[in-house]
């Protein structure tokens, strides 16, 4: 579900007589990273807390999402999305609590799904809030398989791979909030699923989750790997990386493969190490010879077509096993940018999370 982005500018402080702190801290982008974000790239804001407006609530964050498209957020090279202004709020999803509301869509401790970015506090628009059951699946769900990631991959996998029984599903990143429910629900449409991770502990979980192969990207010799583990070719690759992993998919795929693009985390940071690899050249004369379809694709373009279906699938598929998913939780709103760092370089096990509050 798309979300209004947080206000930029707050309200006035929160009114005498309530129970909520006086101040929250927020990071504020202050310059342009060039390569990895350091810390010099941010301020770290102290605000009031504010009140609402007619139809707003405030919000304590409890949980902070990180996500790989964060980085891109943070230049002001053209995109699908403007890019956070110098001074502004890093934007992120949050599942957090309702302190104070002037809106009968929610109500004061009430758990919901927001975009309060990286800050403890936000005001919101109550009307774009998701209200969530905790009784139900875990508060955090919302922000990896049953949230934006997972519904990544539930659109950009049917909507453009369309796997079907018997054909062969390849996606990198595998372990990570996006690429291991495209593996899971490929195999929930009988596809077989292959999954390329970095390290033999990400192999290890591509398992756990009930990847048919798990290839490990670092093994030096990924083309032969692939050629085993797919004798007879791939008919979807969904790409999260780009890079060298691409350049190792590309002659397995079939006649009519699709290739739904989802990122490029290898170039995320600029960095030389990171450049495509395989030429144009190469790449467009397979995209004709083999006919081949590639589409980049944005979540949100599926929202209104697919998302209510998504949530009803994906609560069941989790609810009855046959998708798994792995948090890992952050404590602490200080650690914010390492844990950022540490997912864009592969460092994470499955879907990032940062816990700000209690």
């Amino acid at each position: 579900m798309q979300q209004a982005p947080p206000r930029d500018e707050m309200p006035h402080p929160a009114e005498k007589g309530t129970s909520m702190t006086t101040t929250y801290r927020s990071y504020r982008l202050a310059s342009r990273p060039q390569g990895a974000p350091t810390a010099q790239n941010f301020e770290i804001a102290q605000k009031p807390i504010p009140t609402p407006r007619e139809g707003q609530a405030v919000l304590r964050t409890l949980y902070l999402s990180l996500d790989p498209y964060m980085r891109g957020r943070m230049d002001d090279a053209k995109s699908y999305a403007a890019p956070v202004e110098i001074g502004g709020l890093m934007v992120g999803a949050t599942v957090s609590e309702v302190v104070a509301t002037e809106s009968d869509a929610v109500a004061v401790g009430d758990i919901v799904l927001g975009y309060g970015g990286w800050a403890e506090y936000s005001v919101e628009d109550a009307s774009v809030l998701r209200v969530l059951d905790p009784a139900d699946v875990p508060v955090t769900t919302a922000l990896g398989v049953l949230g934006m990631p997972g519904f990544t991959a539930y659109a950009g996998l049917l909507a453009l791979g369309k796997p079907q029984p018997g054909e062969t599903v390849a996606v990198a990143a595998a372990t990570g909030p996006v690429g291991s429910a495209v593996g899971q629900i490929a195999k929930v449409k009988g596809a077989t699923a292959i999954g390329i991770a970095g390290g033999q502990k990400k192999v290890d979980l591509l398992r756990e989750f009930g990847f048919d192969q798990a290839l490990d990207h670092r093994s030096g010799d990924l083309r032969a790997e692939l050629k085993a583990a797919a004798p007879d070719g791939i008919d979807v690759y969904f790409e999260n990386v780009g890079g060298a992993v691409w350049d190792a998919v590309l002659p397995r795929l079939n006649t009519f493969a699709r290739v739904p693009v989802c990122g490029l985390v290898a170039q995320y940071n600029g960095t030389s190490e990171f450049a495509p690899a395989g030429s144009m050249e190469r790449v467009m004369r397979s995209v004709l010879t083999k006919s081949l379809t590639l589409r980049g694709f944005i979540q949100n373009e599926f929202v209104e077509s697919m998302h209510d279906d998504f949530l009803r699938d994906m609560t069941q598929w989790v609810k009855s096993g046959q998708v798994k998913y792995q948090e890992e939780v952050i404590d602490g709103f200080d650690n914010v940018l390492d844990a950022f760092n540490d997912m864009l370089a592969g460092k994470n096990f499955g879907k990032t999370v940062v816990k700000i509050a209690e």
